[in-house]
């Protein structure tokens, strides 16, 4: 009889373990369904919303913007005016793209600003001629040498319409002046989310009517679909880049030269090895005195137990050979800043190598993994912008928290030669 018992208790117990195994991988189911079941939708109306500025050609005389509406806009136009002018307004018609899923009622559309002037500030609204969006204003960028600066933006990712605006609006009251904006990857949680898209869009609506955005996918902008990854059906809609990255990757790698500085986006979720000769050419031919790297996956991770090898191996090298200056991303969370290693475990110096950031500008934020060797400087501050500046030979890096504090800063100069020098600007211990 005991035995009997204590046999049925192992078969409940067996039974509830299967059971609650059995449960979480339903849970597990159906949380990496979720990218593919239809959210609560934020429908589009006749008056233009998610208007963002971007830039498919020359900073200094172009500047395009996309809007969305609902499907009964027929006639979508931008006006623009250079602001002061006695000049009459002009129009251009825009170019359309229906948002890719079933029974959808949107539409985006984009109008690329030619022939603009150079360091001049323009108004500009978007419509269909009887339903407008407000007058907003931009300035192109200047086609000879000046000081300027732009922000830097880790994964915003989560509570996108609380607290990732706070860190939106951080930015505008630090630096009102800065030219544009580089998103590193993770705007979202949910890539095919529309509620979340719209939180984004709302969140950072001050900012994206009225600077340039710089914007590359990280992994939370794809989802998997039969094993491969698929990017997101609002990325292409929504976001308009320049069309001179690597064949079959345009919109998600690309580059974009503001007067002595490329800025050069890459796709780091897959496609490491083929993005490799693509980057060469653009690093190669590159006659800007400053270069920047931008990726979602961080080559040395500042919170992960590894870093990651496909970067080291493919893009690394390029980074030395070619002294590329920041290498900017995100991915991890938290906040690191330093030179990396070498190929033998070795910290690197500025003159040989670029300085690496892991940054992050929404709330989600992990605990740093103390055994990396790597950075100079970390922070569990959480919510962060960088505001990274130029003059001259000097490049000058700040990163802020939210609340205002100065939690890192340094100054970086270069030769005629091309030699780097670092100037640290705040006491570098080493968390702050």
């Amino acid at each position: 009889m005991v035995k009997v018992s204590r046999l049925f208790i192992k078969v409940i117990t067996i039974s509830f373990i299967c059971f609650l195994f059995k449960t979480q991988a339903l849970n597990a189911q159906k949380q990496d369904l979720t990218n593919f079941i239809a959210p609560t939708e934020v429908a589009p109306g006749l008056k233009p919303d998610r208007i963002i500025l971007t830039w498919q050609t020359d900073p200094s005389t172009s500047q395009t913007v996309t809007w969305r509406t609902s499907t009964v806009v027929k006639t979508p136009v931008a006006e623009i005016l250079p602001i002061g002018s006695s000049s009459a307004t002009k129009t251009f018609k825009a170019k359309t793209q229906k948002l890719k899923s079933e029974n959808s009622g949107t539409l985006f559309h984009a109008v690329n600003f030619t022939n603009l002037q150079p360091n001049t500030q323009y108004q500009y609204r978007v419509g269909d001629g009887t339903n407008w969006s407000n007058w907003f204003r931009f300035e192109t960028a200047n086609d000879q040498p000046e000081p300027f600066s732009f922000i830097y933006l880790g994964d915003a990712q989560n509570e996108l319409a609380t607290s990732w605006a706070k860190t939106v609006q951080a930015t505008h009251t630090k630096a009102p002046q800065a030219k544009f904006v580089l998103h590193i990857g993770d705007q979202v949680n949910s890539p095919e989310s529309e509620t979340e898209w719209q939180d984004w869009f709302t969140a950072g609506a001050a900012i994206f009517t009225t600077k340039s955005h710089l914007v590359i996918p990280g992994n939370h902008e794809y989802a998997r679909k039969l094993g491969l990854p698929k990017l997101t059906r609002f990325w292409n809609p929504q976001f308009n880049f320049p069309k001179n990255g690597p064949k079959g990757f345009k919109d998600v790698a690309y580059y974009t030269d503001y007067q002595d500085v490329r800025i050069i986006t890459l796709n780091s979720y897959w496609f490491i090895y083929g993005q490799a000769h693509w980057l060469e050419e653009v690093l190669r031919s590159n006659t800007k005195k400053w270069t920047i790297v931008a990726c979602h996956y961080p080559v040395f991770s500042a919170s992960r137990a590894k870093d990651t090898k496909s970067l080291i191996k493919y893009w690394k090298p390029l980074f030395d050979k070619y002294k590329v200056d920041l290498v900017l991303q995100g991915h991890d969370h938290t906040y690191a800043r330093g030179f990396g290693l070498t190929s033998k475990g070795e910290k690197q110096y500025v003159n040989t190598s670029p300085v690496y950031v892991v940054s992050i500008s929404g709330p989600k934020a992990y605990r740093r993994n103390v055994q990396k060797p790597w950075p100079t400087r970390t922070s569990q501050q959480g919510q962060l912008f960088q505001v990274i500046s130029f003059e001259e030979n000097k490049l000058l890096y700040k990163s802020y928290s939210v609340s205002d504090a100065l939690i890192d800063a340094f100054e970086l100069t270069k030769a005629k030669d091309g030699t780097k020098a670092i100037k640290e600007l705040l006491p570098l211990n080493t968390t702050n």
